[in-house]
């Protein structure tokens, strides 16, 4: 009776699971069939539609989206801001969280402090003084601009979160690897990095979505040639509010990339959410 009760409610979770999940999808696949469509037909009713019409179905709204040169140009901003602003943060961070976990040096503790009290800073705060001081520098309007402030608002998190996670590996491991002879910098990478992987994979991800995703830096630091997708798909909703041919398939490109890095790296992303959480 136990193992039957016990099968039904694995049934029950799981179900419950597969109707979250597509809930979540749910939004996705209308926009994902919404940029197969032509804007007549999206005038003329919902995406659902599609199952009792399919051939309302083309891929020419992608052909147009590749020929819209702010679209393609918007999406390859996003990806020189994003990736190099991801992995800047991830190495200083993870060099950061190292030393203050595990290296000796004066004012150690005050300086890691001083790096926490910074998460309390709202971004907002900051966004018209380092205006000004891009502006002095020539770097406002600049896609270097854009990634250096992602940078510096995106590092306090980071190196608070690796520095924790360093600072509880085994101390012994260390010492042993110490003692056979490696210095910092092979440990670090050898062995701090390797076992570290889970919450940096986890790092890296948060810190890729919130850059794609964000609109409020790009507003302000980048200019027309500089500025990324979110920025270009409000600017072309402003002035053509019923160009859906090509809104569609530029809101699906911008909502697929961030779904598909966060697939590529679920294993380590959940290694790292749980790690610490059984000893």
């Amino acid at each position: 009776m136990n193992v039957i009760r016990r099968g039904l409610g694995n049934a029950v979770v799981q179900a419950f699971l597969v109707v979250i999940g597509l809930v979540w999808m749910t939004p996705l696949a209308g926009l994902f069939l919404s940029s197969l469509r032509s804007a007549e037909d999206t005038a003329k009713g919902g995406w659902w539609t599609v199952f009792t019409s399919p051939g309302q179905l083309s891929f020419d709204n992608y052909s147009a989206l590749l020929d819209n040169s702010g679209i393609t140009q918007a999406f390859w901003n996003t990806v020189l801001i994003s990736v190099p602003t991801t992995v800047l943060v991830v190495v200083i961070a993870a060099l950061a969280g190292y030393a203050f976990a595990w290296l000796e040096f004066p004012g150690r503790d005050t300086v890691f402090l001083a790096v926490v009290a910074l998460l309390v800073v709202p971004v907002q705060i900051g966004l018209l003084p380092v205006a000004k001081l891009f502006g002095q520098l020539g770097l406002f309007g600049t896609i270097p601009g854009v990634v250096l402030f992602h940078v510096a608002y995106g590092l306090p998190f980071a190196v608070f979160l690796l520095r924790n996670y360093f600072a509880e590996m085994p101390k012994e491991m260390l010492e042993a690897a110490r003692m056979d002879g490696g210095n910092e910098w092979r440990i670090f990478t050898r062995l701090v990095l390797p076992v570290g992987r889970p919450a940096i994979a986890s790092l890296a991800i948060f810190q890729f979505l919130w850059v794609w995703n964000d609109m409020l830096v790009a507003l302000l630091f980048a200019d027309s040639s500089s500025q990324p997708l979110t920025v270009e798909l409000q600017s072309q909703i402003r002035q053509f509010g019923s160009n859906v041919d090509v809104l569609a398939p530029g809101a699906f490109l911008s909502l697929v990339v961030p779904v598909a890095v966060f697939f590529a790296f679920q294993r380590h992303f959940v290694q790292g959410v749980m790690a610490g959480s059984v000893k």
